[in-house]
C-alpha cells in the first residue's frame, strides 16, 4: 500500500464566513469522485467550527487550523489552544508554517511545545519548514532544512511522529509565483526521507507523507506530484478558488 495522497488548503487570513461555507461547498461537489485523495482545508480561526459542520458526511475531507499556541490556557489574549481546536471538530493543525516563523518569529522552542500540546489533544501535525532565498543561493538548502527538521522532531518519539505529516515549504517560492522544478522538489523530498531514516527509521521514512508547499497550482501540480517522494501539496492562493482547488485534487 502507498503513502496517502494529501491535498492541504491554507487559506491564511482570508475570506469571510459566507465566503468560507460558498467556497467549501464549492470544493466539496467538485471534488467528490476523488475519494482515494485526502482533502484538508485550514481556514481562519473564526469559521472552523461552521466548516466542520458543513463537511458532516464527508470521509476523505477535513478541517485543520493554521495553528495553536503553545500554551495549555491561561490569560494569553488573543491564543487559541490545541484543545479549543479540538473541542471544535478540528482533525489537523499547522505547526512552524514559514509566515509564523517570519512575521511572528516563533522559535523551534515554541514549535516544541504547539506540537506537545497538539498531541496532547489528539490533533494531526502538519510540520513545514523550508530555506529562504538567500540560503538557497549560498548552497545551504539542505544544512537549514535538517537542522530545522532535527531540532523539532528529535524530541519525538517514533510512535508520535506517525500523527505527523512534513510540509516543506522552499520560502523563496511562497507567493512569488516561483515554482521550485519538479526536479528540485523531488532532490529536497527524497534528501528529507533520508534525514527522517537516520534521525528514526526507514519504515518511518517511507511511511510518512511529504507534501510540498510552495506556489503549487492547478498548472504546475500534475507534474509536482508525479514525483517519486511529492505526496500532495500544501496548497495557499490556489486553495481559495474551487476550480483551481478540484484541479489540483485531480492531479494525482
Amino acid at each position: 500500500m502507498g503513502r496517502k495522497k494529501i491535498v492541504a488548503g491554507n487559506w491564511k487570513m482570508n475570506t469571510n464566513l459566507n465566503e468560507a461555507l460558498a467556497l467549501i461547498n464549492d470544493i466539496q461537489k467538485g471534488s467528490k469522485q476523488f475519494s482515494q485523495v485526502e482533502k484538508i482545508i485550514f481556514p481562519p480561526f473564526p469559521f472552523l467550527k461552521n466548516s466542520v459542520d458543513s463537511l458532516t458526511n464527508e470521509t476523505t475531507f477535513y478541517v485543520g487550523a493554521q495553528n495553536c499556541s503553545e500554551h495549555i490556557k491561561g490569560a494569553f489574549t488573543g491564543e487559541v489552544s490545541a484543545e479549543m481546536l479540538k473541542s471544535v471538530g478540528c482533525i489537523y493543525v499547522l505547526v512552524g508554517h514559514s509566515e509564523r516563523r517570519t512575521f511572528f518569529k516563533e522559535s523551534d522552542e515554541q514549535l516544541i511545545l504547539k506540537i506537545q500540546n497538539a498531541l496532547k489533544n489528539d490533533l494531526q501535525v502538519i510540520f513545514c519548514f523550508g530555506e529562504k532565498l538567500e540560503e538557497r543561493k549560498a548552497g545551504r538548502h539542505f544544512e537549514t532544512v535538517k537542522k530545522q527538521i532535527e531540532n523539532v522532531l528529535k524530541n519525538f518519539s517514533e510512535t508520535e511522529l506517525n500523527k505527523f505529516y512534513l510540509a516543506y515549504e522552499p520560502v523563496w517560492a511562497i507567493g512569488t509565483g516561483e515554482t521550485a522544478t519538479p526536479q528540485q522538489a523531488q532532490e529536497m523530498h527524497a534528501y528529507i526521507r533520508k534525514i527522517m531514516s537516520e534521525l528514526f527509521s526507514n519504515t518511518l521514512s517511507q511511511n510518512m507523507p511529504i507534501l510540498y508547499g510552495g506556489s503549487c497550482n492547478a498548472q504546475n501540480a500534475k507534474e509536482l506530484f508525479s514525483c517519486a517522494d511529492v505526496d500532495g501539496g500544501l496548497i495557499g492562493g490556489a486553495s481559495l478558488k474551487a476550480a483551481d482547488f478540484c484541479k489540483i485534487i485531480a492531479s494525482f
